[in-house]
């Protein structure tokens, strides 16, 4: 939304293009803009000052503007430049406005920026910090008319695809196109709402919504993930340069240019113009970069109703590489009929005094203000002088006031989009009449190749070139390999499973194969079923065995009926996957898992009280029984190297053989977010990632009941969470503990397991395992503490270079810890290099018990935090 909203957090493109609007007409305004030298002004705005709306021109200088016949007061905008006023008549056609305009005269105040001595441009940034809480909540809501367009190209690809991609149309000279026009209307302090009335896209766009793109604001503490120069902590993050100051249309704006004290992704560096006395946004002209995408961000503001400064034209530019292929995308936003509603009690204007420069003054008003007791309210609407730094804690203390009033608590922003029927239906004459910025060379090349494949696909509806299909997937042989899903009824389907990925290898079973079925039926009420049945068969024990699971969800509760007879992991977590232990049992002869058999059936009840809160309930009974390897096969037979067995060594059981026996298992666990916060888009409420750290609290219970030997009480305790440090860092961490509060009678099965790892392929979540924990060796049936911690850095080594950094190259460091009887304070410490080739993660790892050393080891894995890279 504008800058002057308090929406916060979205994608990195969500954040930071502007609203604009246009209308239709068969007249207006065209012509170029151009430098005194004769050079194209590309996106230069022109504003419609006695109408207040406003265009921009192409990539040539060139603007075409649609508007009804009157007389009008133009305003033409380029930043480094003087503006040019011009009163133009339009009456039937387009009338030509040809515009050049001289570079802006800037120049430098009475002052001296002396060694040692402080640079002006820190006493404008903290008044203008100070005032962007005032800034943001100054309006009660507004409403406009946007247009905004997208446009991309591809510019280089893989030289193994462009053949392909050639054939296909995809190439350096054909942009995408997305146009829209909407309805929009802003309410303090949170809610949005919008109407798309029209849209056109020759990519595969299924956002129908473009104002996606159009929240964030400069006056928030960051813009995405980057800080803003505007935010509180700016200073910690950036230097100021003072460049001068200039006036334009009466107002007096000093150019400062933004340096960061530390380049990298997640900061700005450019130039801030801002407005003297109002100490808001005039312009700007920043870039900032994520995972070695660039992003360039020029917006040019302007008085509406003389009363609040509101952006005119935006320009967000983005080009990088990704997995070779080079793009840029390019946006552009115009808008009109703004209806602004003044916040009363915001609607004041405030001088601000900077304590560090005016140190009588600032400790003047600070002594009268310590004897006045009034509201926070009347305080701001005293209209009187103000020190920045009381002004800050004023409108703290009044947001926090507003939010107290909001009936929906922890919600960060709710939106409301809808699109009008007629949205997809406007031809190219249609936007031919409205559009307010020219189209460019690629554009309309990108548009002639989308109506071209209309035409196709319109004959294709039609039956010319294909035929429809009856709704109905149809059975194949091959299905049985690669698995499919056949509709067999109103919501209900069959999925087979894919029997390739099924087939693997352990030293008990030998090579092994499962098949699974699912049926699956969703109810009127929205209930949903599923029947999933399951065989297996291990060829060196020669033995079937199946397992039937019945799954039903009702509301906010799930209910799970399974029983059969199956192999599983001793640790319940699976702590290897069955394919990686296949691998490294055959390649290496390393048979690292260890599994049991058992005859069950459990009952398993989850009821999800809210997005915070969710508990579990579980009943088990089970037949377990031991087993022993039953094959020596490997692919590569090491002399000096051979399986162990399939009881795993334990340190402080030793002997970890248990006989067949019966158990009945009972579960309760509570999973709390406390601090959860939620955005609403159409209604729905969704979590927002990392708002709240996730703490789960368990108890279990062996029942001595019939036959079942087994009697514990266990307890446990887990919180994971993942926070960024500012733009410094991101801090992941798991820790939990627990222990028995009675054992009477237990087996190696019933102990505390932990997540270890001897393989060379590490977890994708950072916190999940160990690095070189041996799985079972400290596996106990006392107390233990575990704490796993991942801290990935802005910069750090590799990091600091620009090749790296415009690779999307991040280092992070960790440090694991296990404490039980037998660990003696195992701890691991690593550094790994994360997303090389965008993709992959590289980590080097050292284990120490009681501060020694005892190991160490290469490992690999996917990229940490992999879906941000794919919605930056």
């Amino acid at each position: 939304m504008l800058a002057f909203t308090a929406h916060r957090k979205s994608s990195i493109f969500c954040v930071l293009i502007l609203l604009i609007t246009f209308n239709s007409f068969s007249q207006g305004i065209k012509g170029t803009i151009k430098s005194t030298n004769g050079e194209p002004l590309p996106f230069a705005t022109i504003y419609v000052r006695n109408i207040e709306t406003g265009s921009t021109s192409n990539e040539e200088g060139y603007f075409e503007y649609p508007l009804p016949a009157g007389k009008y007061d133009l305003v033409f905008q380029y930043m480094g430049y003087k503006s040019v006023v011009k009163f133009v008549e339009v009456t039937n056609g387009f009338s030509e406005v040809n515009v050049k305009l001289d570079p802006q005269t800037i120049v430098l105040r009475d002052v001296e920026i002396r060694a040692g001595k402080e640079d002006p441009a820190y006493t404008i940034m903290r008044k203008a910090i100070a005032k962007a809480k005032f800034h943001q909540n100054q309006l009660d809501s507004y409403e406009a008319e946007v247009y905004i367009k997208g446009s991309g190209r591809l510019i280089d690809s893989p030289f193994f695809l462009r053949k392909q991609m050639a054939k296909e149309g995809m190439d350096s000279t054909t942009a995408f196109v997305t146009e829209s026009i909407s309805q929009v209307k802003f309410t303090r302090p949170n809610k949005y709402e919008e109407e798309v009335l029209s849209i056109r896209s020759n990519g595969d766009d299924n956002n129908t919504s473009p104002m996606e793109y159009l929240k964030g604001s400069f006056y928030e503490s960051q813009v995405a993930s980057a800080i803003s120069p505007l935010s509180p902590k700016a200073f910690g993050y950036y230097k100021f340069e003072y460049l001068g100051t200039y006036t334009d249309q009466g107002y007096d704006y000093s150019k400062i240019r933004v340096i960061p004290r530390s380049k990298g992704d997640d900061v700005f560096e450019g130039e801030i113009d801002i407005v003297e006395e109002y100490w808001s946004i005039h312009s700007l002209n920043l870039k900032t970069s994520y995972l070695g995408i660039e992003f360039l961000i020029n917006q040019i503001y302007n008085p509406i109703e003389n009363k609040v400064w509101l952006p005119i034209s935006h320009q967000f530019d983005v080009e990088g590489t990704f997995f070779g292929f080079e793009f840029e995308y390019n946006y552009l936003a115009t808008a009109k009929n703004y209806k602004i509603e003044l916040n009363k009690d915001l609607d004041v204007e405030l001088v601000v005094i900077d304590e560090k420069v005016d140190k009588e003054l600032a400790a003047k008003l600070e002594a009268q203000n310590k004897n006045v007791d009034s509201e926070v309210i009347e305080k701001v609407q005293s209209g009187k002088e103000m020190t920045r730094k009381e002004l800050r804690k004023l409108m703290r203390e009044y947001e926090k006031l507003e939010l107290e009033k909001d009936t929906v608590q922890n919600v960060e922003f709710v939106s409301n989009i809808t699109v009008d029927s007629l949205a997809f239906k406007k031809d190219s004459s249609f936007w031919q009449s409205v559009r307010p910025i020219p189209l460019s060379e690629y554009e309309i090349k990108g548009y002639h190749k989308m109506d071209s494949m209309a035409v196709v696909n319109k004959k294709e509806s039609e039956g010319d070139t294909i035929k429809t299909k009856a709704g109905k997937e149809n059975f194949k042989i091959y299905d049985l390999l690669l698995g499919n899903t056949y509709k067999i009824g109103d919501k209900t389907h069959l999925e087979l499973k894919p029997l390739l990925a099924s087939l693997n290898f352990n030293t008990v079973e030998g090579y092994n194969l499962y098949y699974e079925l699912a049926y699956t039926k969703t109810f009127e009420n929205k209930s949903w079923l599923e029947i999933a049945p399951l065989v297996r068969y291990g060829f060196s024990i020669n033995q079937l065995q199946s397992k039937l699971k019945t799954n039903y969800k009702f509301g906010n509760e799930n209910l799970i009926l399974e029983g059969g007879r199956y192999v599983y992991q001793i640790n319940p977590d699976e702590p290897i996957y069955p394919i990686l232990n296949s691998l490294t049992t055959l390649m290496l002869e390393s048979n690292y898992m260890k599994i049991y058999q058992k005859e069950f059936v459990s009952l398993k009840y989850a009821h999800k009280i809210s997005d915070k809160y969710r508990i579990g309930l579980s009943a088990e009974y089970t037949n377990r029984l031991p087993m022993e390897n039953q094959t020596s096969h490997t692919w590569f037979n090491q002399e000096d190297k051979e399986y162990t067995p399939n009881a795993p060594i334990n340190a402080e059981l030793g002997n970890t053989t248990f006989l067949e026996h019966q158990a009945f298992l009972t579960g309760l666990s509570l999973t709390m977010k406390p601090w959860q916060k939620y955005y609403i888009k159409n209604k729905e409420r969704e979590s927002i990632n990392r708002s709240s750290p996730e703490i789960t609290l368990a108890y279990d219970n062996a029942i001595p009941i019939g036959d079942a030997e087994i009697s514990y009480h266990k307890v446990s305790a887990d919180v994971t969470h993942a926070l960024d440090i500012g733009i410094r860092g991101r801090l992941s961490f798991r820790v939990g503990g627990g222990g028995f509060l009675a054992k009477d009678s237990l087996t190696f099965l019933d102990y505390n397991h932990f997540m270890g790892n001897r393989t060379p392929i590490q977890d994708v979540d950072v916190v999940k395992s160990y690095r070189l924990l041996p799985y079972y060796n400290f596996s106990t049936d006392g107390a233990y503490f575990n704490l796993l911690t991942h801290y990935q850095f802005r910069k750090l080594f590799w990091s600091r270079f620009k090749f790296a950094r415009k690779r999307g190259v991040k280092e992070s460091v960790f440090v694991n810890y296990l404490g039980t009887d037998s660990a003696q304070n195992y701890t691991e410490v690593g550094y790994s290099i994360d997303n090389i080739f965008r993709l992959f993660r590289l980590e080097g790892v050292a284990a120490f018990q009681d501060g020694e050393y005892v190991d160490w080891g290469i490992r690999f894995g996917v990229a940490a935090f992999l879906d941000e890279m794919f919605n930056f």
